[in-house]
């Protein structure tokens, strides 16, 4: 199992007791293993990175092991997300597993016959990269499938508890392993951990799923992610604010095993200690964040984070006793975990399920392109000024650019975006094919010239909904005629892409339409055409 961030805590409270989903046994079963299953990933990571350290001494080395963990990432995670929505779940993760197991696997066998080398680590360590990029959406879509709606948010918090109980164990486990028996006992252990894993998922009864006449292909459902994640400014807000702070934090993650050795003269075992603790610090930080939710926005908790990583990152640079570092890294866990848990949160709130894999795909885009180029910068950087001084200019970006962005508000998320399902069918003379396109819709309104200004601006804000849920144009025209005759239109890729169109309206984006009926002056309602591309 491959660990990726970042997980999916609940928004907010749940209704029914925090571990209510544990009661299933389907939910504990594949918890369970998938907690096995990153402790092993954790394990692998803590060798990986350490034994590059004793491959070369370049502190850019050294952070290319975490930029190939993470840039596959930056790659997949939109065709992960995809990918998630198309095929078999359980199928393409158990495919996923076995090629990670490989991978796993090549690693112990280089470092058992004394082949392992930079390019060798880097490369096989890019493509764990790869099952983690596809695994990542994959997983967070199959967890409704595992306990009821009731407890939905309850389970996602149980996978963020998984998640920091894995990184909690597995580093200085991992650390230990490494210092007592070497690096290929070490990756044995970690593919001894897959077998959990593809155990659970095997004896998983998943049903097969329905066909369904709209299911997107995906090449349709790569380009309505994309329409969706352009049209969204909410979302553009969270990803924006993502990008800063985790383009500067990755300063400690990438140069954390060279302040481990060089700095605080520790080895492999304090390495993977460093580690745990961070995981026991996110732990602590997650129980206490209902408290601080309470308290705080989601823009304040985003600040303090990175006040307190930018901390942290000051205190490091001056090379603190070993126990100072610990006890430190106790925090920046805690404060990583409230970046973390607030802006998967907002960008949980502000999406509909229809796309919901694929624009959280675009935030681990985003996310997992930060940690990569930061990660890689910080290590050129490194080079050229030193470890403390790097370290020391990333703190000091942190409280600069997170009080800058800190006026870019984060979005409430208070939305009701459940469907509306409020469209009529269509009127046909014939039955369309699905694949028939483009498709042009047109709704014609009579609104009073004193009325026209408010409902052109009510409008304007409509167009980004028709955007989001498939239209490639949009645009509004009057009756040259008659100026109180305005016609909106907006033009969708295919007949099928229209109908789903319907499936995808919110309540909120009913209200607004709602809204607009109020300045129509006509008659009748105002009148809907549909116009299809004539071949």
């Amino acid at each position: 199992m491959s660990s990726t961030e970042p997980t999916s805590p609940p928004i907010s409270p749940a209704p029914t007791s925090s571990f209510a989903p544990l009661k299933q046994k389907l939910f504990f079963v594949l918890w369970t293993a998938t907690v096995l299953g990153n402790v092993g990933s954790f394990v692998r990571d803590v060798a990986s990175s350490w034994l590059m350290t004793d491959l070369s001494s370049s502190p850019t080395a050294v952070a290319l092991v975490q930029a190939a963990a993470s840039f596959p990432a930056f790659l997949l995670a939109i065709p992960a997300g995809v990918l998630a929505d198309t095929l078999d779940r359980r199928k393409f993760l158990i495919c996923i597993q076995l090629l990670l197991a490989v991978v796993s696997t090549s690693l112990l066998l280089l470092s058992a016959t004394g082949l392992q080398s930079v390019t060798s680590l880097i490369t096989l360590t890019f493509v764990g990269g790869i099952g983690a990029a596809l695994m990542g959406p994959t997983w967070q879509a199959i967890v409704p499938e595992l306990v009821p709606k009731k407890d939905l948010k309850s389970a996602v918090a149980l996978n963020s508890l998984g998640i920091n109980i894995a990184r909690a164990i597995g580093p200085a486990m991992g650390g230990l392993v490494l210092a007592s028996f070497g690096a290929a006992f070490t990756y044995g252990v970690d593919v001894i951990s897959y077998a959990f894993v593809i155990a659970a998922l095997l004896w998983w009864p998943r049903p097969k799923k329905d066909d369904d006449a709209l299911t997107e292909r995906f090449a349709g459902a790569f380009r309505a992610g994309l329409r969706y994640a352009r049209a969204s400014r909410e979302l553009h807000v969270v990803l924006v604010r993502t990008f800063i702070f985790f383009a500067l934090a990755s300063s400690v993650w990438a140069l954390l095993p060279l302040v481990a050795r060089k700095m605080l003269g520790g080895g492999a075992g304090f390495y993977g200690i460093l580690l745990g603790a961070v995981g026991l610090g996110a732990i602590g930080g997650a129980l206490i964040m209902p408290k601080l939710r309470a308290k705080l926005s989601s823009d304040g908790l985003l600040l303090m984070a990175s006040l307190i990583t930018a901390v942290v990152m000051g205190i490091l640079s001056f090379a603190p006793p070993q126990w100072v570092a610990v006890a430190i890294l106790l925090v920046l866990g805690a404060g990583w975990i409230t970046a973390l848990t607030t802006l998967n949160g907002v960008a949980q709130s502000i999406l509909p399920n229809w796309v919901r894999g694929r624009a959280l795909a675009v935030y681990l885009t985003v996310f997992n392109g930060a940690m990569t180029l930061g990660s890689i910068s910080w290590g050129l950087i490194a080079q050229e000024l030193g470890i403390g001084n790097t370290l020391l200019l990333g703190a000091a970006g942190l409280v600069v650019f997170g009080l800058i962005a800190h006026r870019l508000k984060l979005p409430q998320g208070e939305a009701d975006l459940e469907p509306s399902k409020h469209w009529p069918e269509p009127l046909l003379a014939a039955p369309v094919e699905h694949d028939r396109g483009p498709v042009r819709i047109e709704i014609e309104y009579h609104v009073l010239v004193a009325d026209r200004e408010e409902f052109l601006k009510l409008l304007r804000t409509l167009s980004a909904e028709r955007r989001r849920d498939g239209a490639f144009a949009w645009g509004v025209a009057e009756d040259s005629a008659n100026p109180e005759t305005l016609v909106e239109w907006f033009d969708v890729e295919s007949w099928a892409e229209h109908l789903r169109q319907h499936r995808r309206v919110t309540k909120t984006d009913a209200d607004i339409q709602e809204e607009l009926l109020k300045f129509h002056k006509g008659a009748t309602p105002p009148v809907v055409r549909h116009f299809i591309d004539v071949q």
